[in-house]
């Protein structure tokens, strides 16, 4: 089935503009690989340096250049929970590449930040900068031109966008997705949500908040909830960049381990070298973004993703815009409800029929394009499937459930939660925001109210434990965006508004900075383009202002008569605690080549 007439209208708009730059990245990327047999352009003193402390029949396999080499990026390290299974990884994948015929050297390792560890301290004013970090690093392990494919090892929030960027760079090459998946289910999400109220509100305290902390985030593999991580996971599917129905399969399991070494041999199958050659920048397209897109407004997914997504794919040349995220949300409707747009966790929405379900539906519905290319072959509608194992140890497929598990956790497309995916563009005399609203209730997503500015979220916290807070009002945080100090998601600030809007007060949170992926039930307008420090006018509001959010007919703005408003001035920023300390310092050049939110938040050049 061909996609909607609405679908492809946004897809061809994608498409012609973005066909001078897309033609001049397949042209680059057509070129580097008619100079690739890669280690057949090495000299014989690079060769030795490569394949020094291979056995001698690696040696001679790869001196010959006739064996696929397999490159293994790897987001490993031991203090996360969701990269710490890749530790077993590479042993896999080499031992599948040997099987297949193949050799696989680890090719290097990139960061791996975790935006739970770092939320609201100073390390979070990394965060987004280290996306670009981790794309710089897989291009350094690739730089060897030592591989005819690659695989990356990546999970959680900027990990994964970063290697889809570094991958696209190295688009001559096949690459493919290798996640951990989701720790098991803890605690129900809600009920942590709840001891956070709590704590802030002094009525327990720290041993029992980190108590239900504890049992929340558990073990290996991501968290449960529905944030960034698990929002990558499931773009890597829909776009066709993992195996299918591989994304949330728990860590540790002969299943996870099955599929891992499938993913090995497949990468190897889609080399130059074989009948089946997939360069990902080949593959990944207009219509692929497309598709990733649909998905993340059909599960509710990150936030982050509005600005992830644009930087992707740019990497491929196509120029995505927040327009068409936007007009994408009006016509997509929300078919998954995972905490937190509701209380089940992804381990439950993978068990009432997950990605396979999910991408049946909106197949058969017309809102996937499935004249895609995949790692997996032509067409997605091979995803819509569910993964199991083997009698023989290894994976296979059977078609996705015709009926969900739980119609409370994942609906098809005739009984959909709403008609729109819940992401979309705010537009005003502030410049532009993205809300979310697939997690605030209808009665929620309009406020008028006088604004209260802050410089800094912890100003906000400050004066929630000071008592002047309860009354309803819009926070305005500003020097929040990516040119002032990174763009730190202010995912602290969830709890002291949710107690708030508990309380009866109408509330909303306006910003140029991030929230995350677990954004929730307060209305909040992120990602206010310009920011305060590019000269956006989110810096010439002051307290008292009325202001005037409305999600439903898509408006921000501050309800200050024009030539007033315009002739304001935007006071100066004290950011001197944001320039050292954590790392900071050594950030300084990202800070100031920085784009804009709506541009990708890239310090790499358009």
């Amino acid at each position: 089935m061909t996609a909607r007439n609405d679908i492809q209208t946004i897809t061809e708009r994608i498409r012609h503009r973005s066909q001078p730059t897309r033609e001049l990245y397949l042209d680059r990327i057509g070129r580097a690989a008619g100079r690739a047999a890669n280690r057949g352009v090495l000299s014989c003193g690079n060769l030795a340096h490569g394949f020094a402390v291979c056995s001698p029949s690696e040696k001679l396999a790869l001196g010959g250049d006739v064996v696929p080499n397999l490159g293994i990026i790897t987001s490993y390290n031991d203090m996360l929970s969701a990269h710490q299974p890749f530790e077993t990884y590479p042993a896999l994948i080499k031992d599948a590449a040997k099987e297949a015929g193949g050799i696989a050297q680890v090719a290097g390792g990139v960061p791996a930040m975790c935006d739970g560890v770092t939320q609201g301290q100073p390390g979070m004013e990394l965060s987004l900068f280290s996306r670009d970090v981790i794309a710089m690093a897989a291009a350094v392990g690739l730089s060897h031109n030592m591989f005819d494919a690659a695989v990356y090892l990546g999970v959680c929030d900027k990990i994964v966008p970063g290697l889809v960027i570094a991958a696209l760079s190295f688009g001559h090459l096949p690459a493919v997705f290798i996640p951990a998946g989701p720790m098991p289910s803890g605690i129900p999400n809600d009920q942590k949500a709840k001891i956070r109220q709590l704590y802030a509100e002094g009525k327990v305290g720290r041993a029992e908040l980190l108590e239900a902390e504890s049992k929340s985030y558990h073990g290996p593999g991501t968290c449960t909830f529905y944030g960034t991580a698990n929002s990558n996971q499931m773009l890597m599917e829909i776009m066709g960049l993992h195996m299918p129905g591989g994304s949330f399969i728990n860590p540790g399991t002969p299943l996870r381990d099955a599929l891992t070494r499938e993913a090995a041999k497949r990468a190897l199958a889609i080399t130059a070298l074989g009948n089946a050659y997939t360069p990902v920048g080949r593959m990944i397209d207009e219509r692929s973004i497309v598709n990733g897109v649909v998905g993340l407004h059909a599960t509710g997914g990150s936030t982050n993703h509005t600005i992830h997504l644009i930087a992707m794919a740019a990497a491929a040349g196509i120029k995505l815009t927040w327009q068409d995220i936007s007009d994408l949300s009006d016509a997509v409707p929300l078919l998954a409800r995972v905490y937190p747009n509701g209380l089940a966790d992804v381990n439950h929405f993978n068990a009432a029929g997950g990605m396979g379900f999910l991408i049946r539906e909106l197949l058969d519905a017309g809102f996937l394009h499935d004249d895609v290319q995949t790692i997996w072959g032509e067409g997605l509608r091979g995803y819509a499937v569910e993964a199991k194992l083997g009698a023989d140890g290894g994976v296979v497929r059977e078609p996705a459930p015709a009926v969900s598990g739980d119609e409370k956790v994942l609906a098809p497309c005739a009984k959909a939660f709403q008609a729109s995916g819940g992401l979309q563009v705010l537009e005003g005399n502030l410049g532009h925001a993205i809300i979310k609203t697939s997690a605030v209730k209808p009665e929620r997503r309009v406020v008028e109210a006088p604004a209260l500015v802050f410089d800094t979220q912890q100003a906000l916290n400050d004066a929630f434990k000071a008592g002047s807070l309860d009354r309803d009002f819009i926070a305005v945080v500003r020097f929040q965006g990516p040119k002032a100090n990174g763009m730190p998601e202010l995912h602290k600030l969830t709890t002291v508004l949710g107690i708030l809007q508990d309380r009866g007060r109408h509330v909303a949170l306006v910003t140029d900075g991030r929230m995350s992926g677990a954004s929730g039930k307060v209305p909040a307008a992120i990602h206010v383009t310009p920011e305060a420090l590019d000269g956006g006018a989110i810096g010439k509001i002051r307290d008292g202002d009325l202001m005037r959010l409305d999600a439903d007919a898509g408006v921000l703005e501050v309800l200050v008569p024009e030539p007033e408003f315009s002739s304001r001035d935007i006071p100066d920023a004290d950011l001197s605690d944001n320039e050292h300390g954590f790392g900071r310092e050594l950030f300084a050049g990202f800070r100031q080549m920085v784009g804009r939110a709506d541009q990708g938040a890239s310090a790499f050049a358009a």
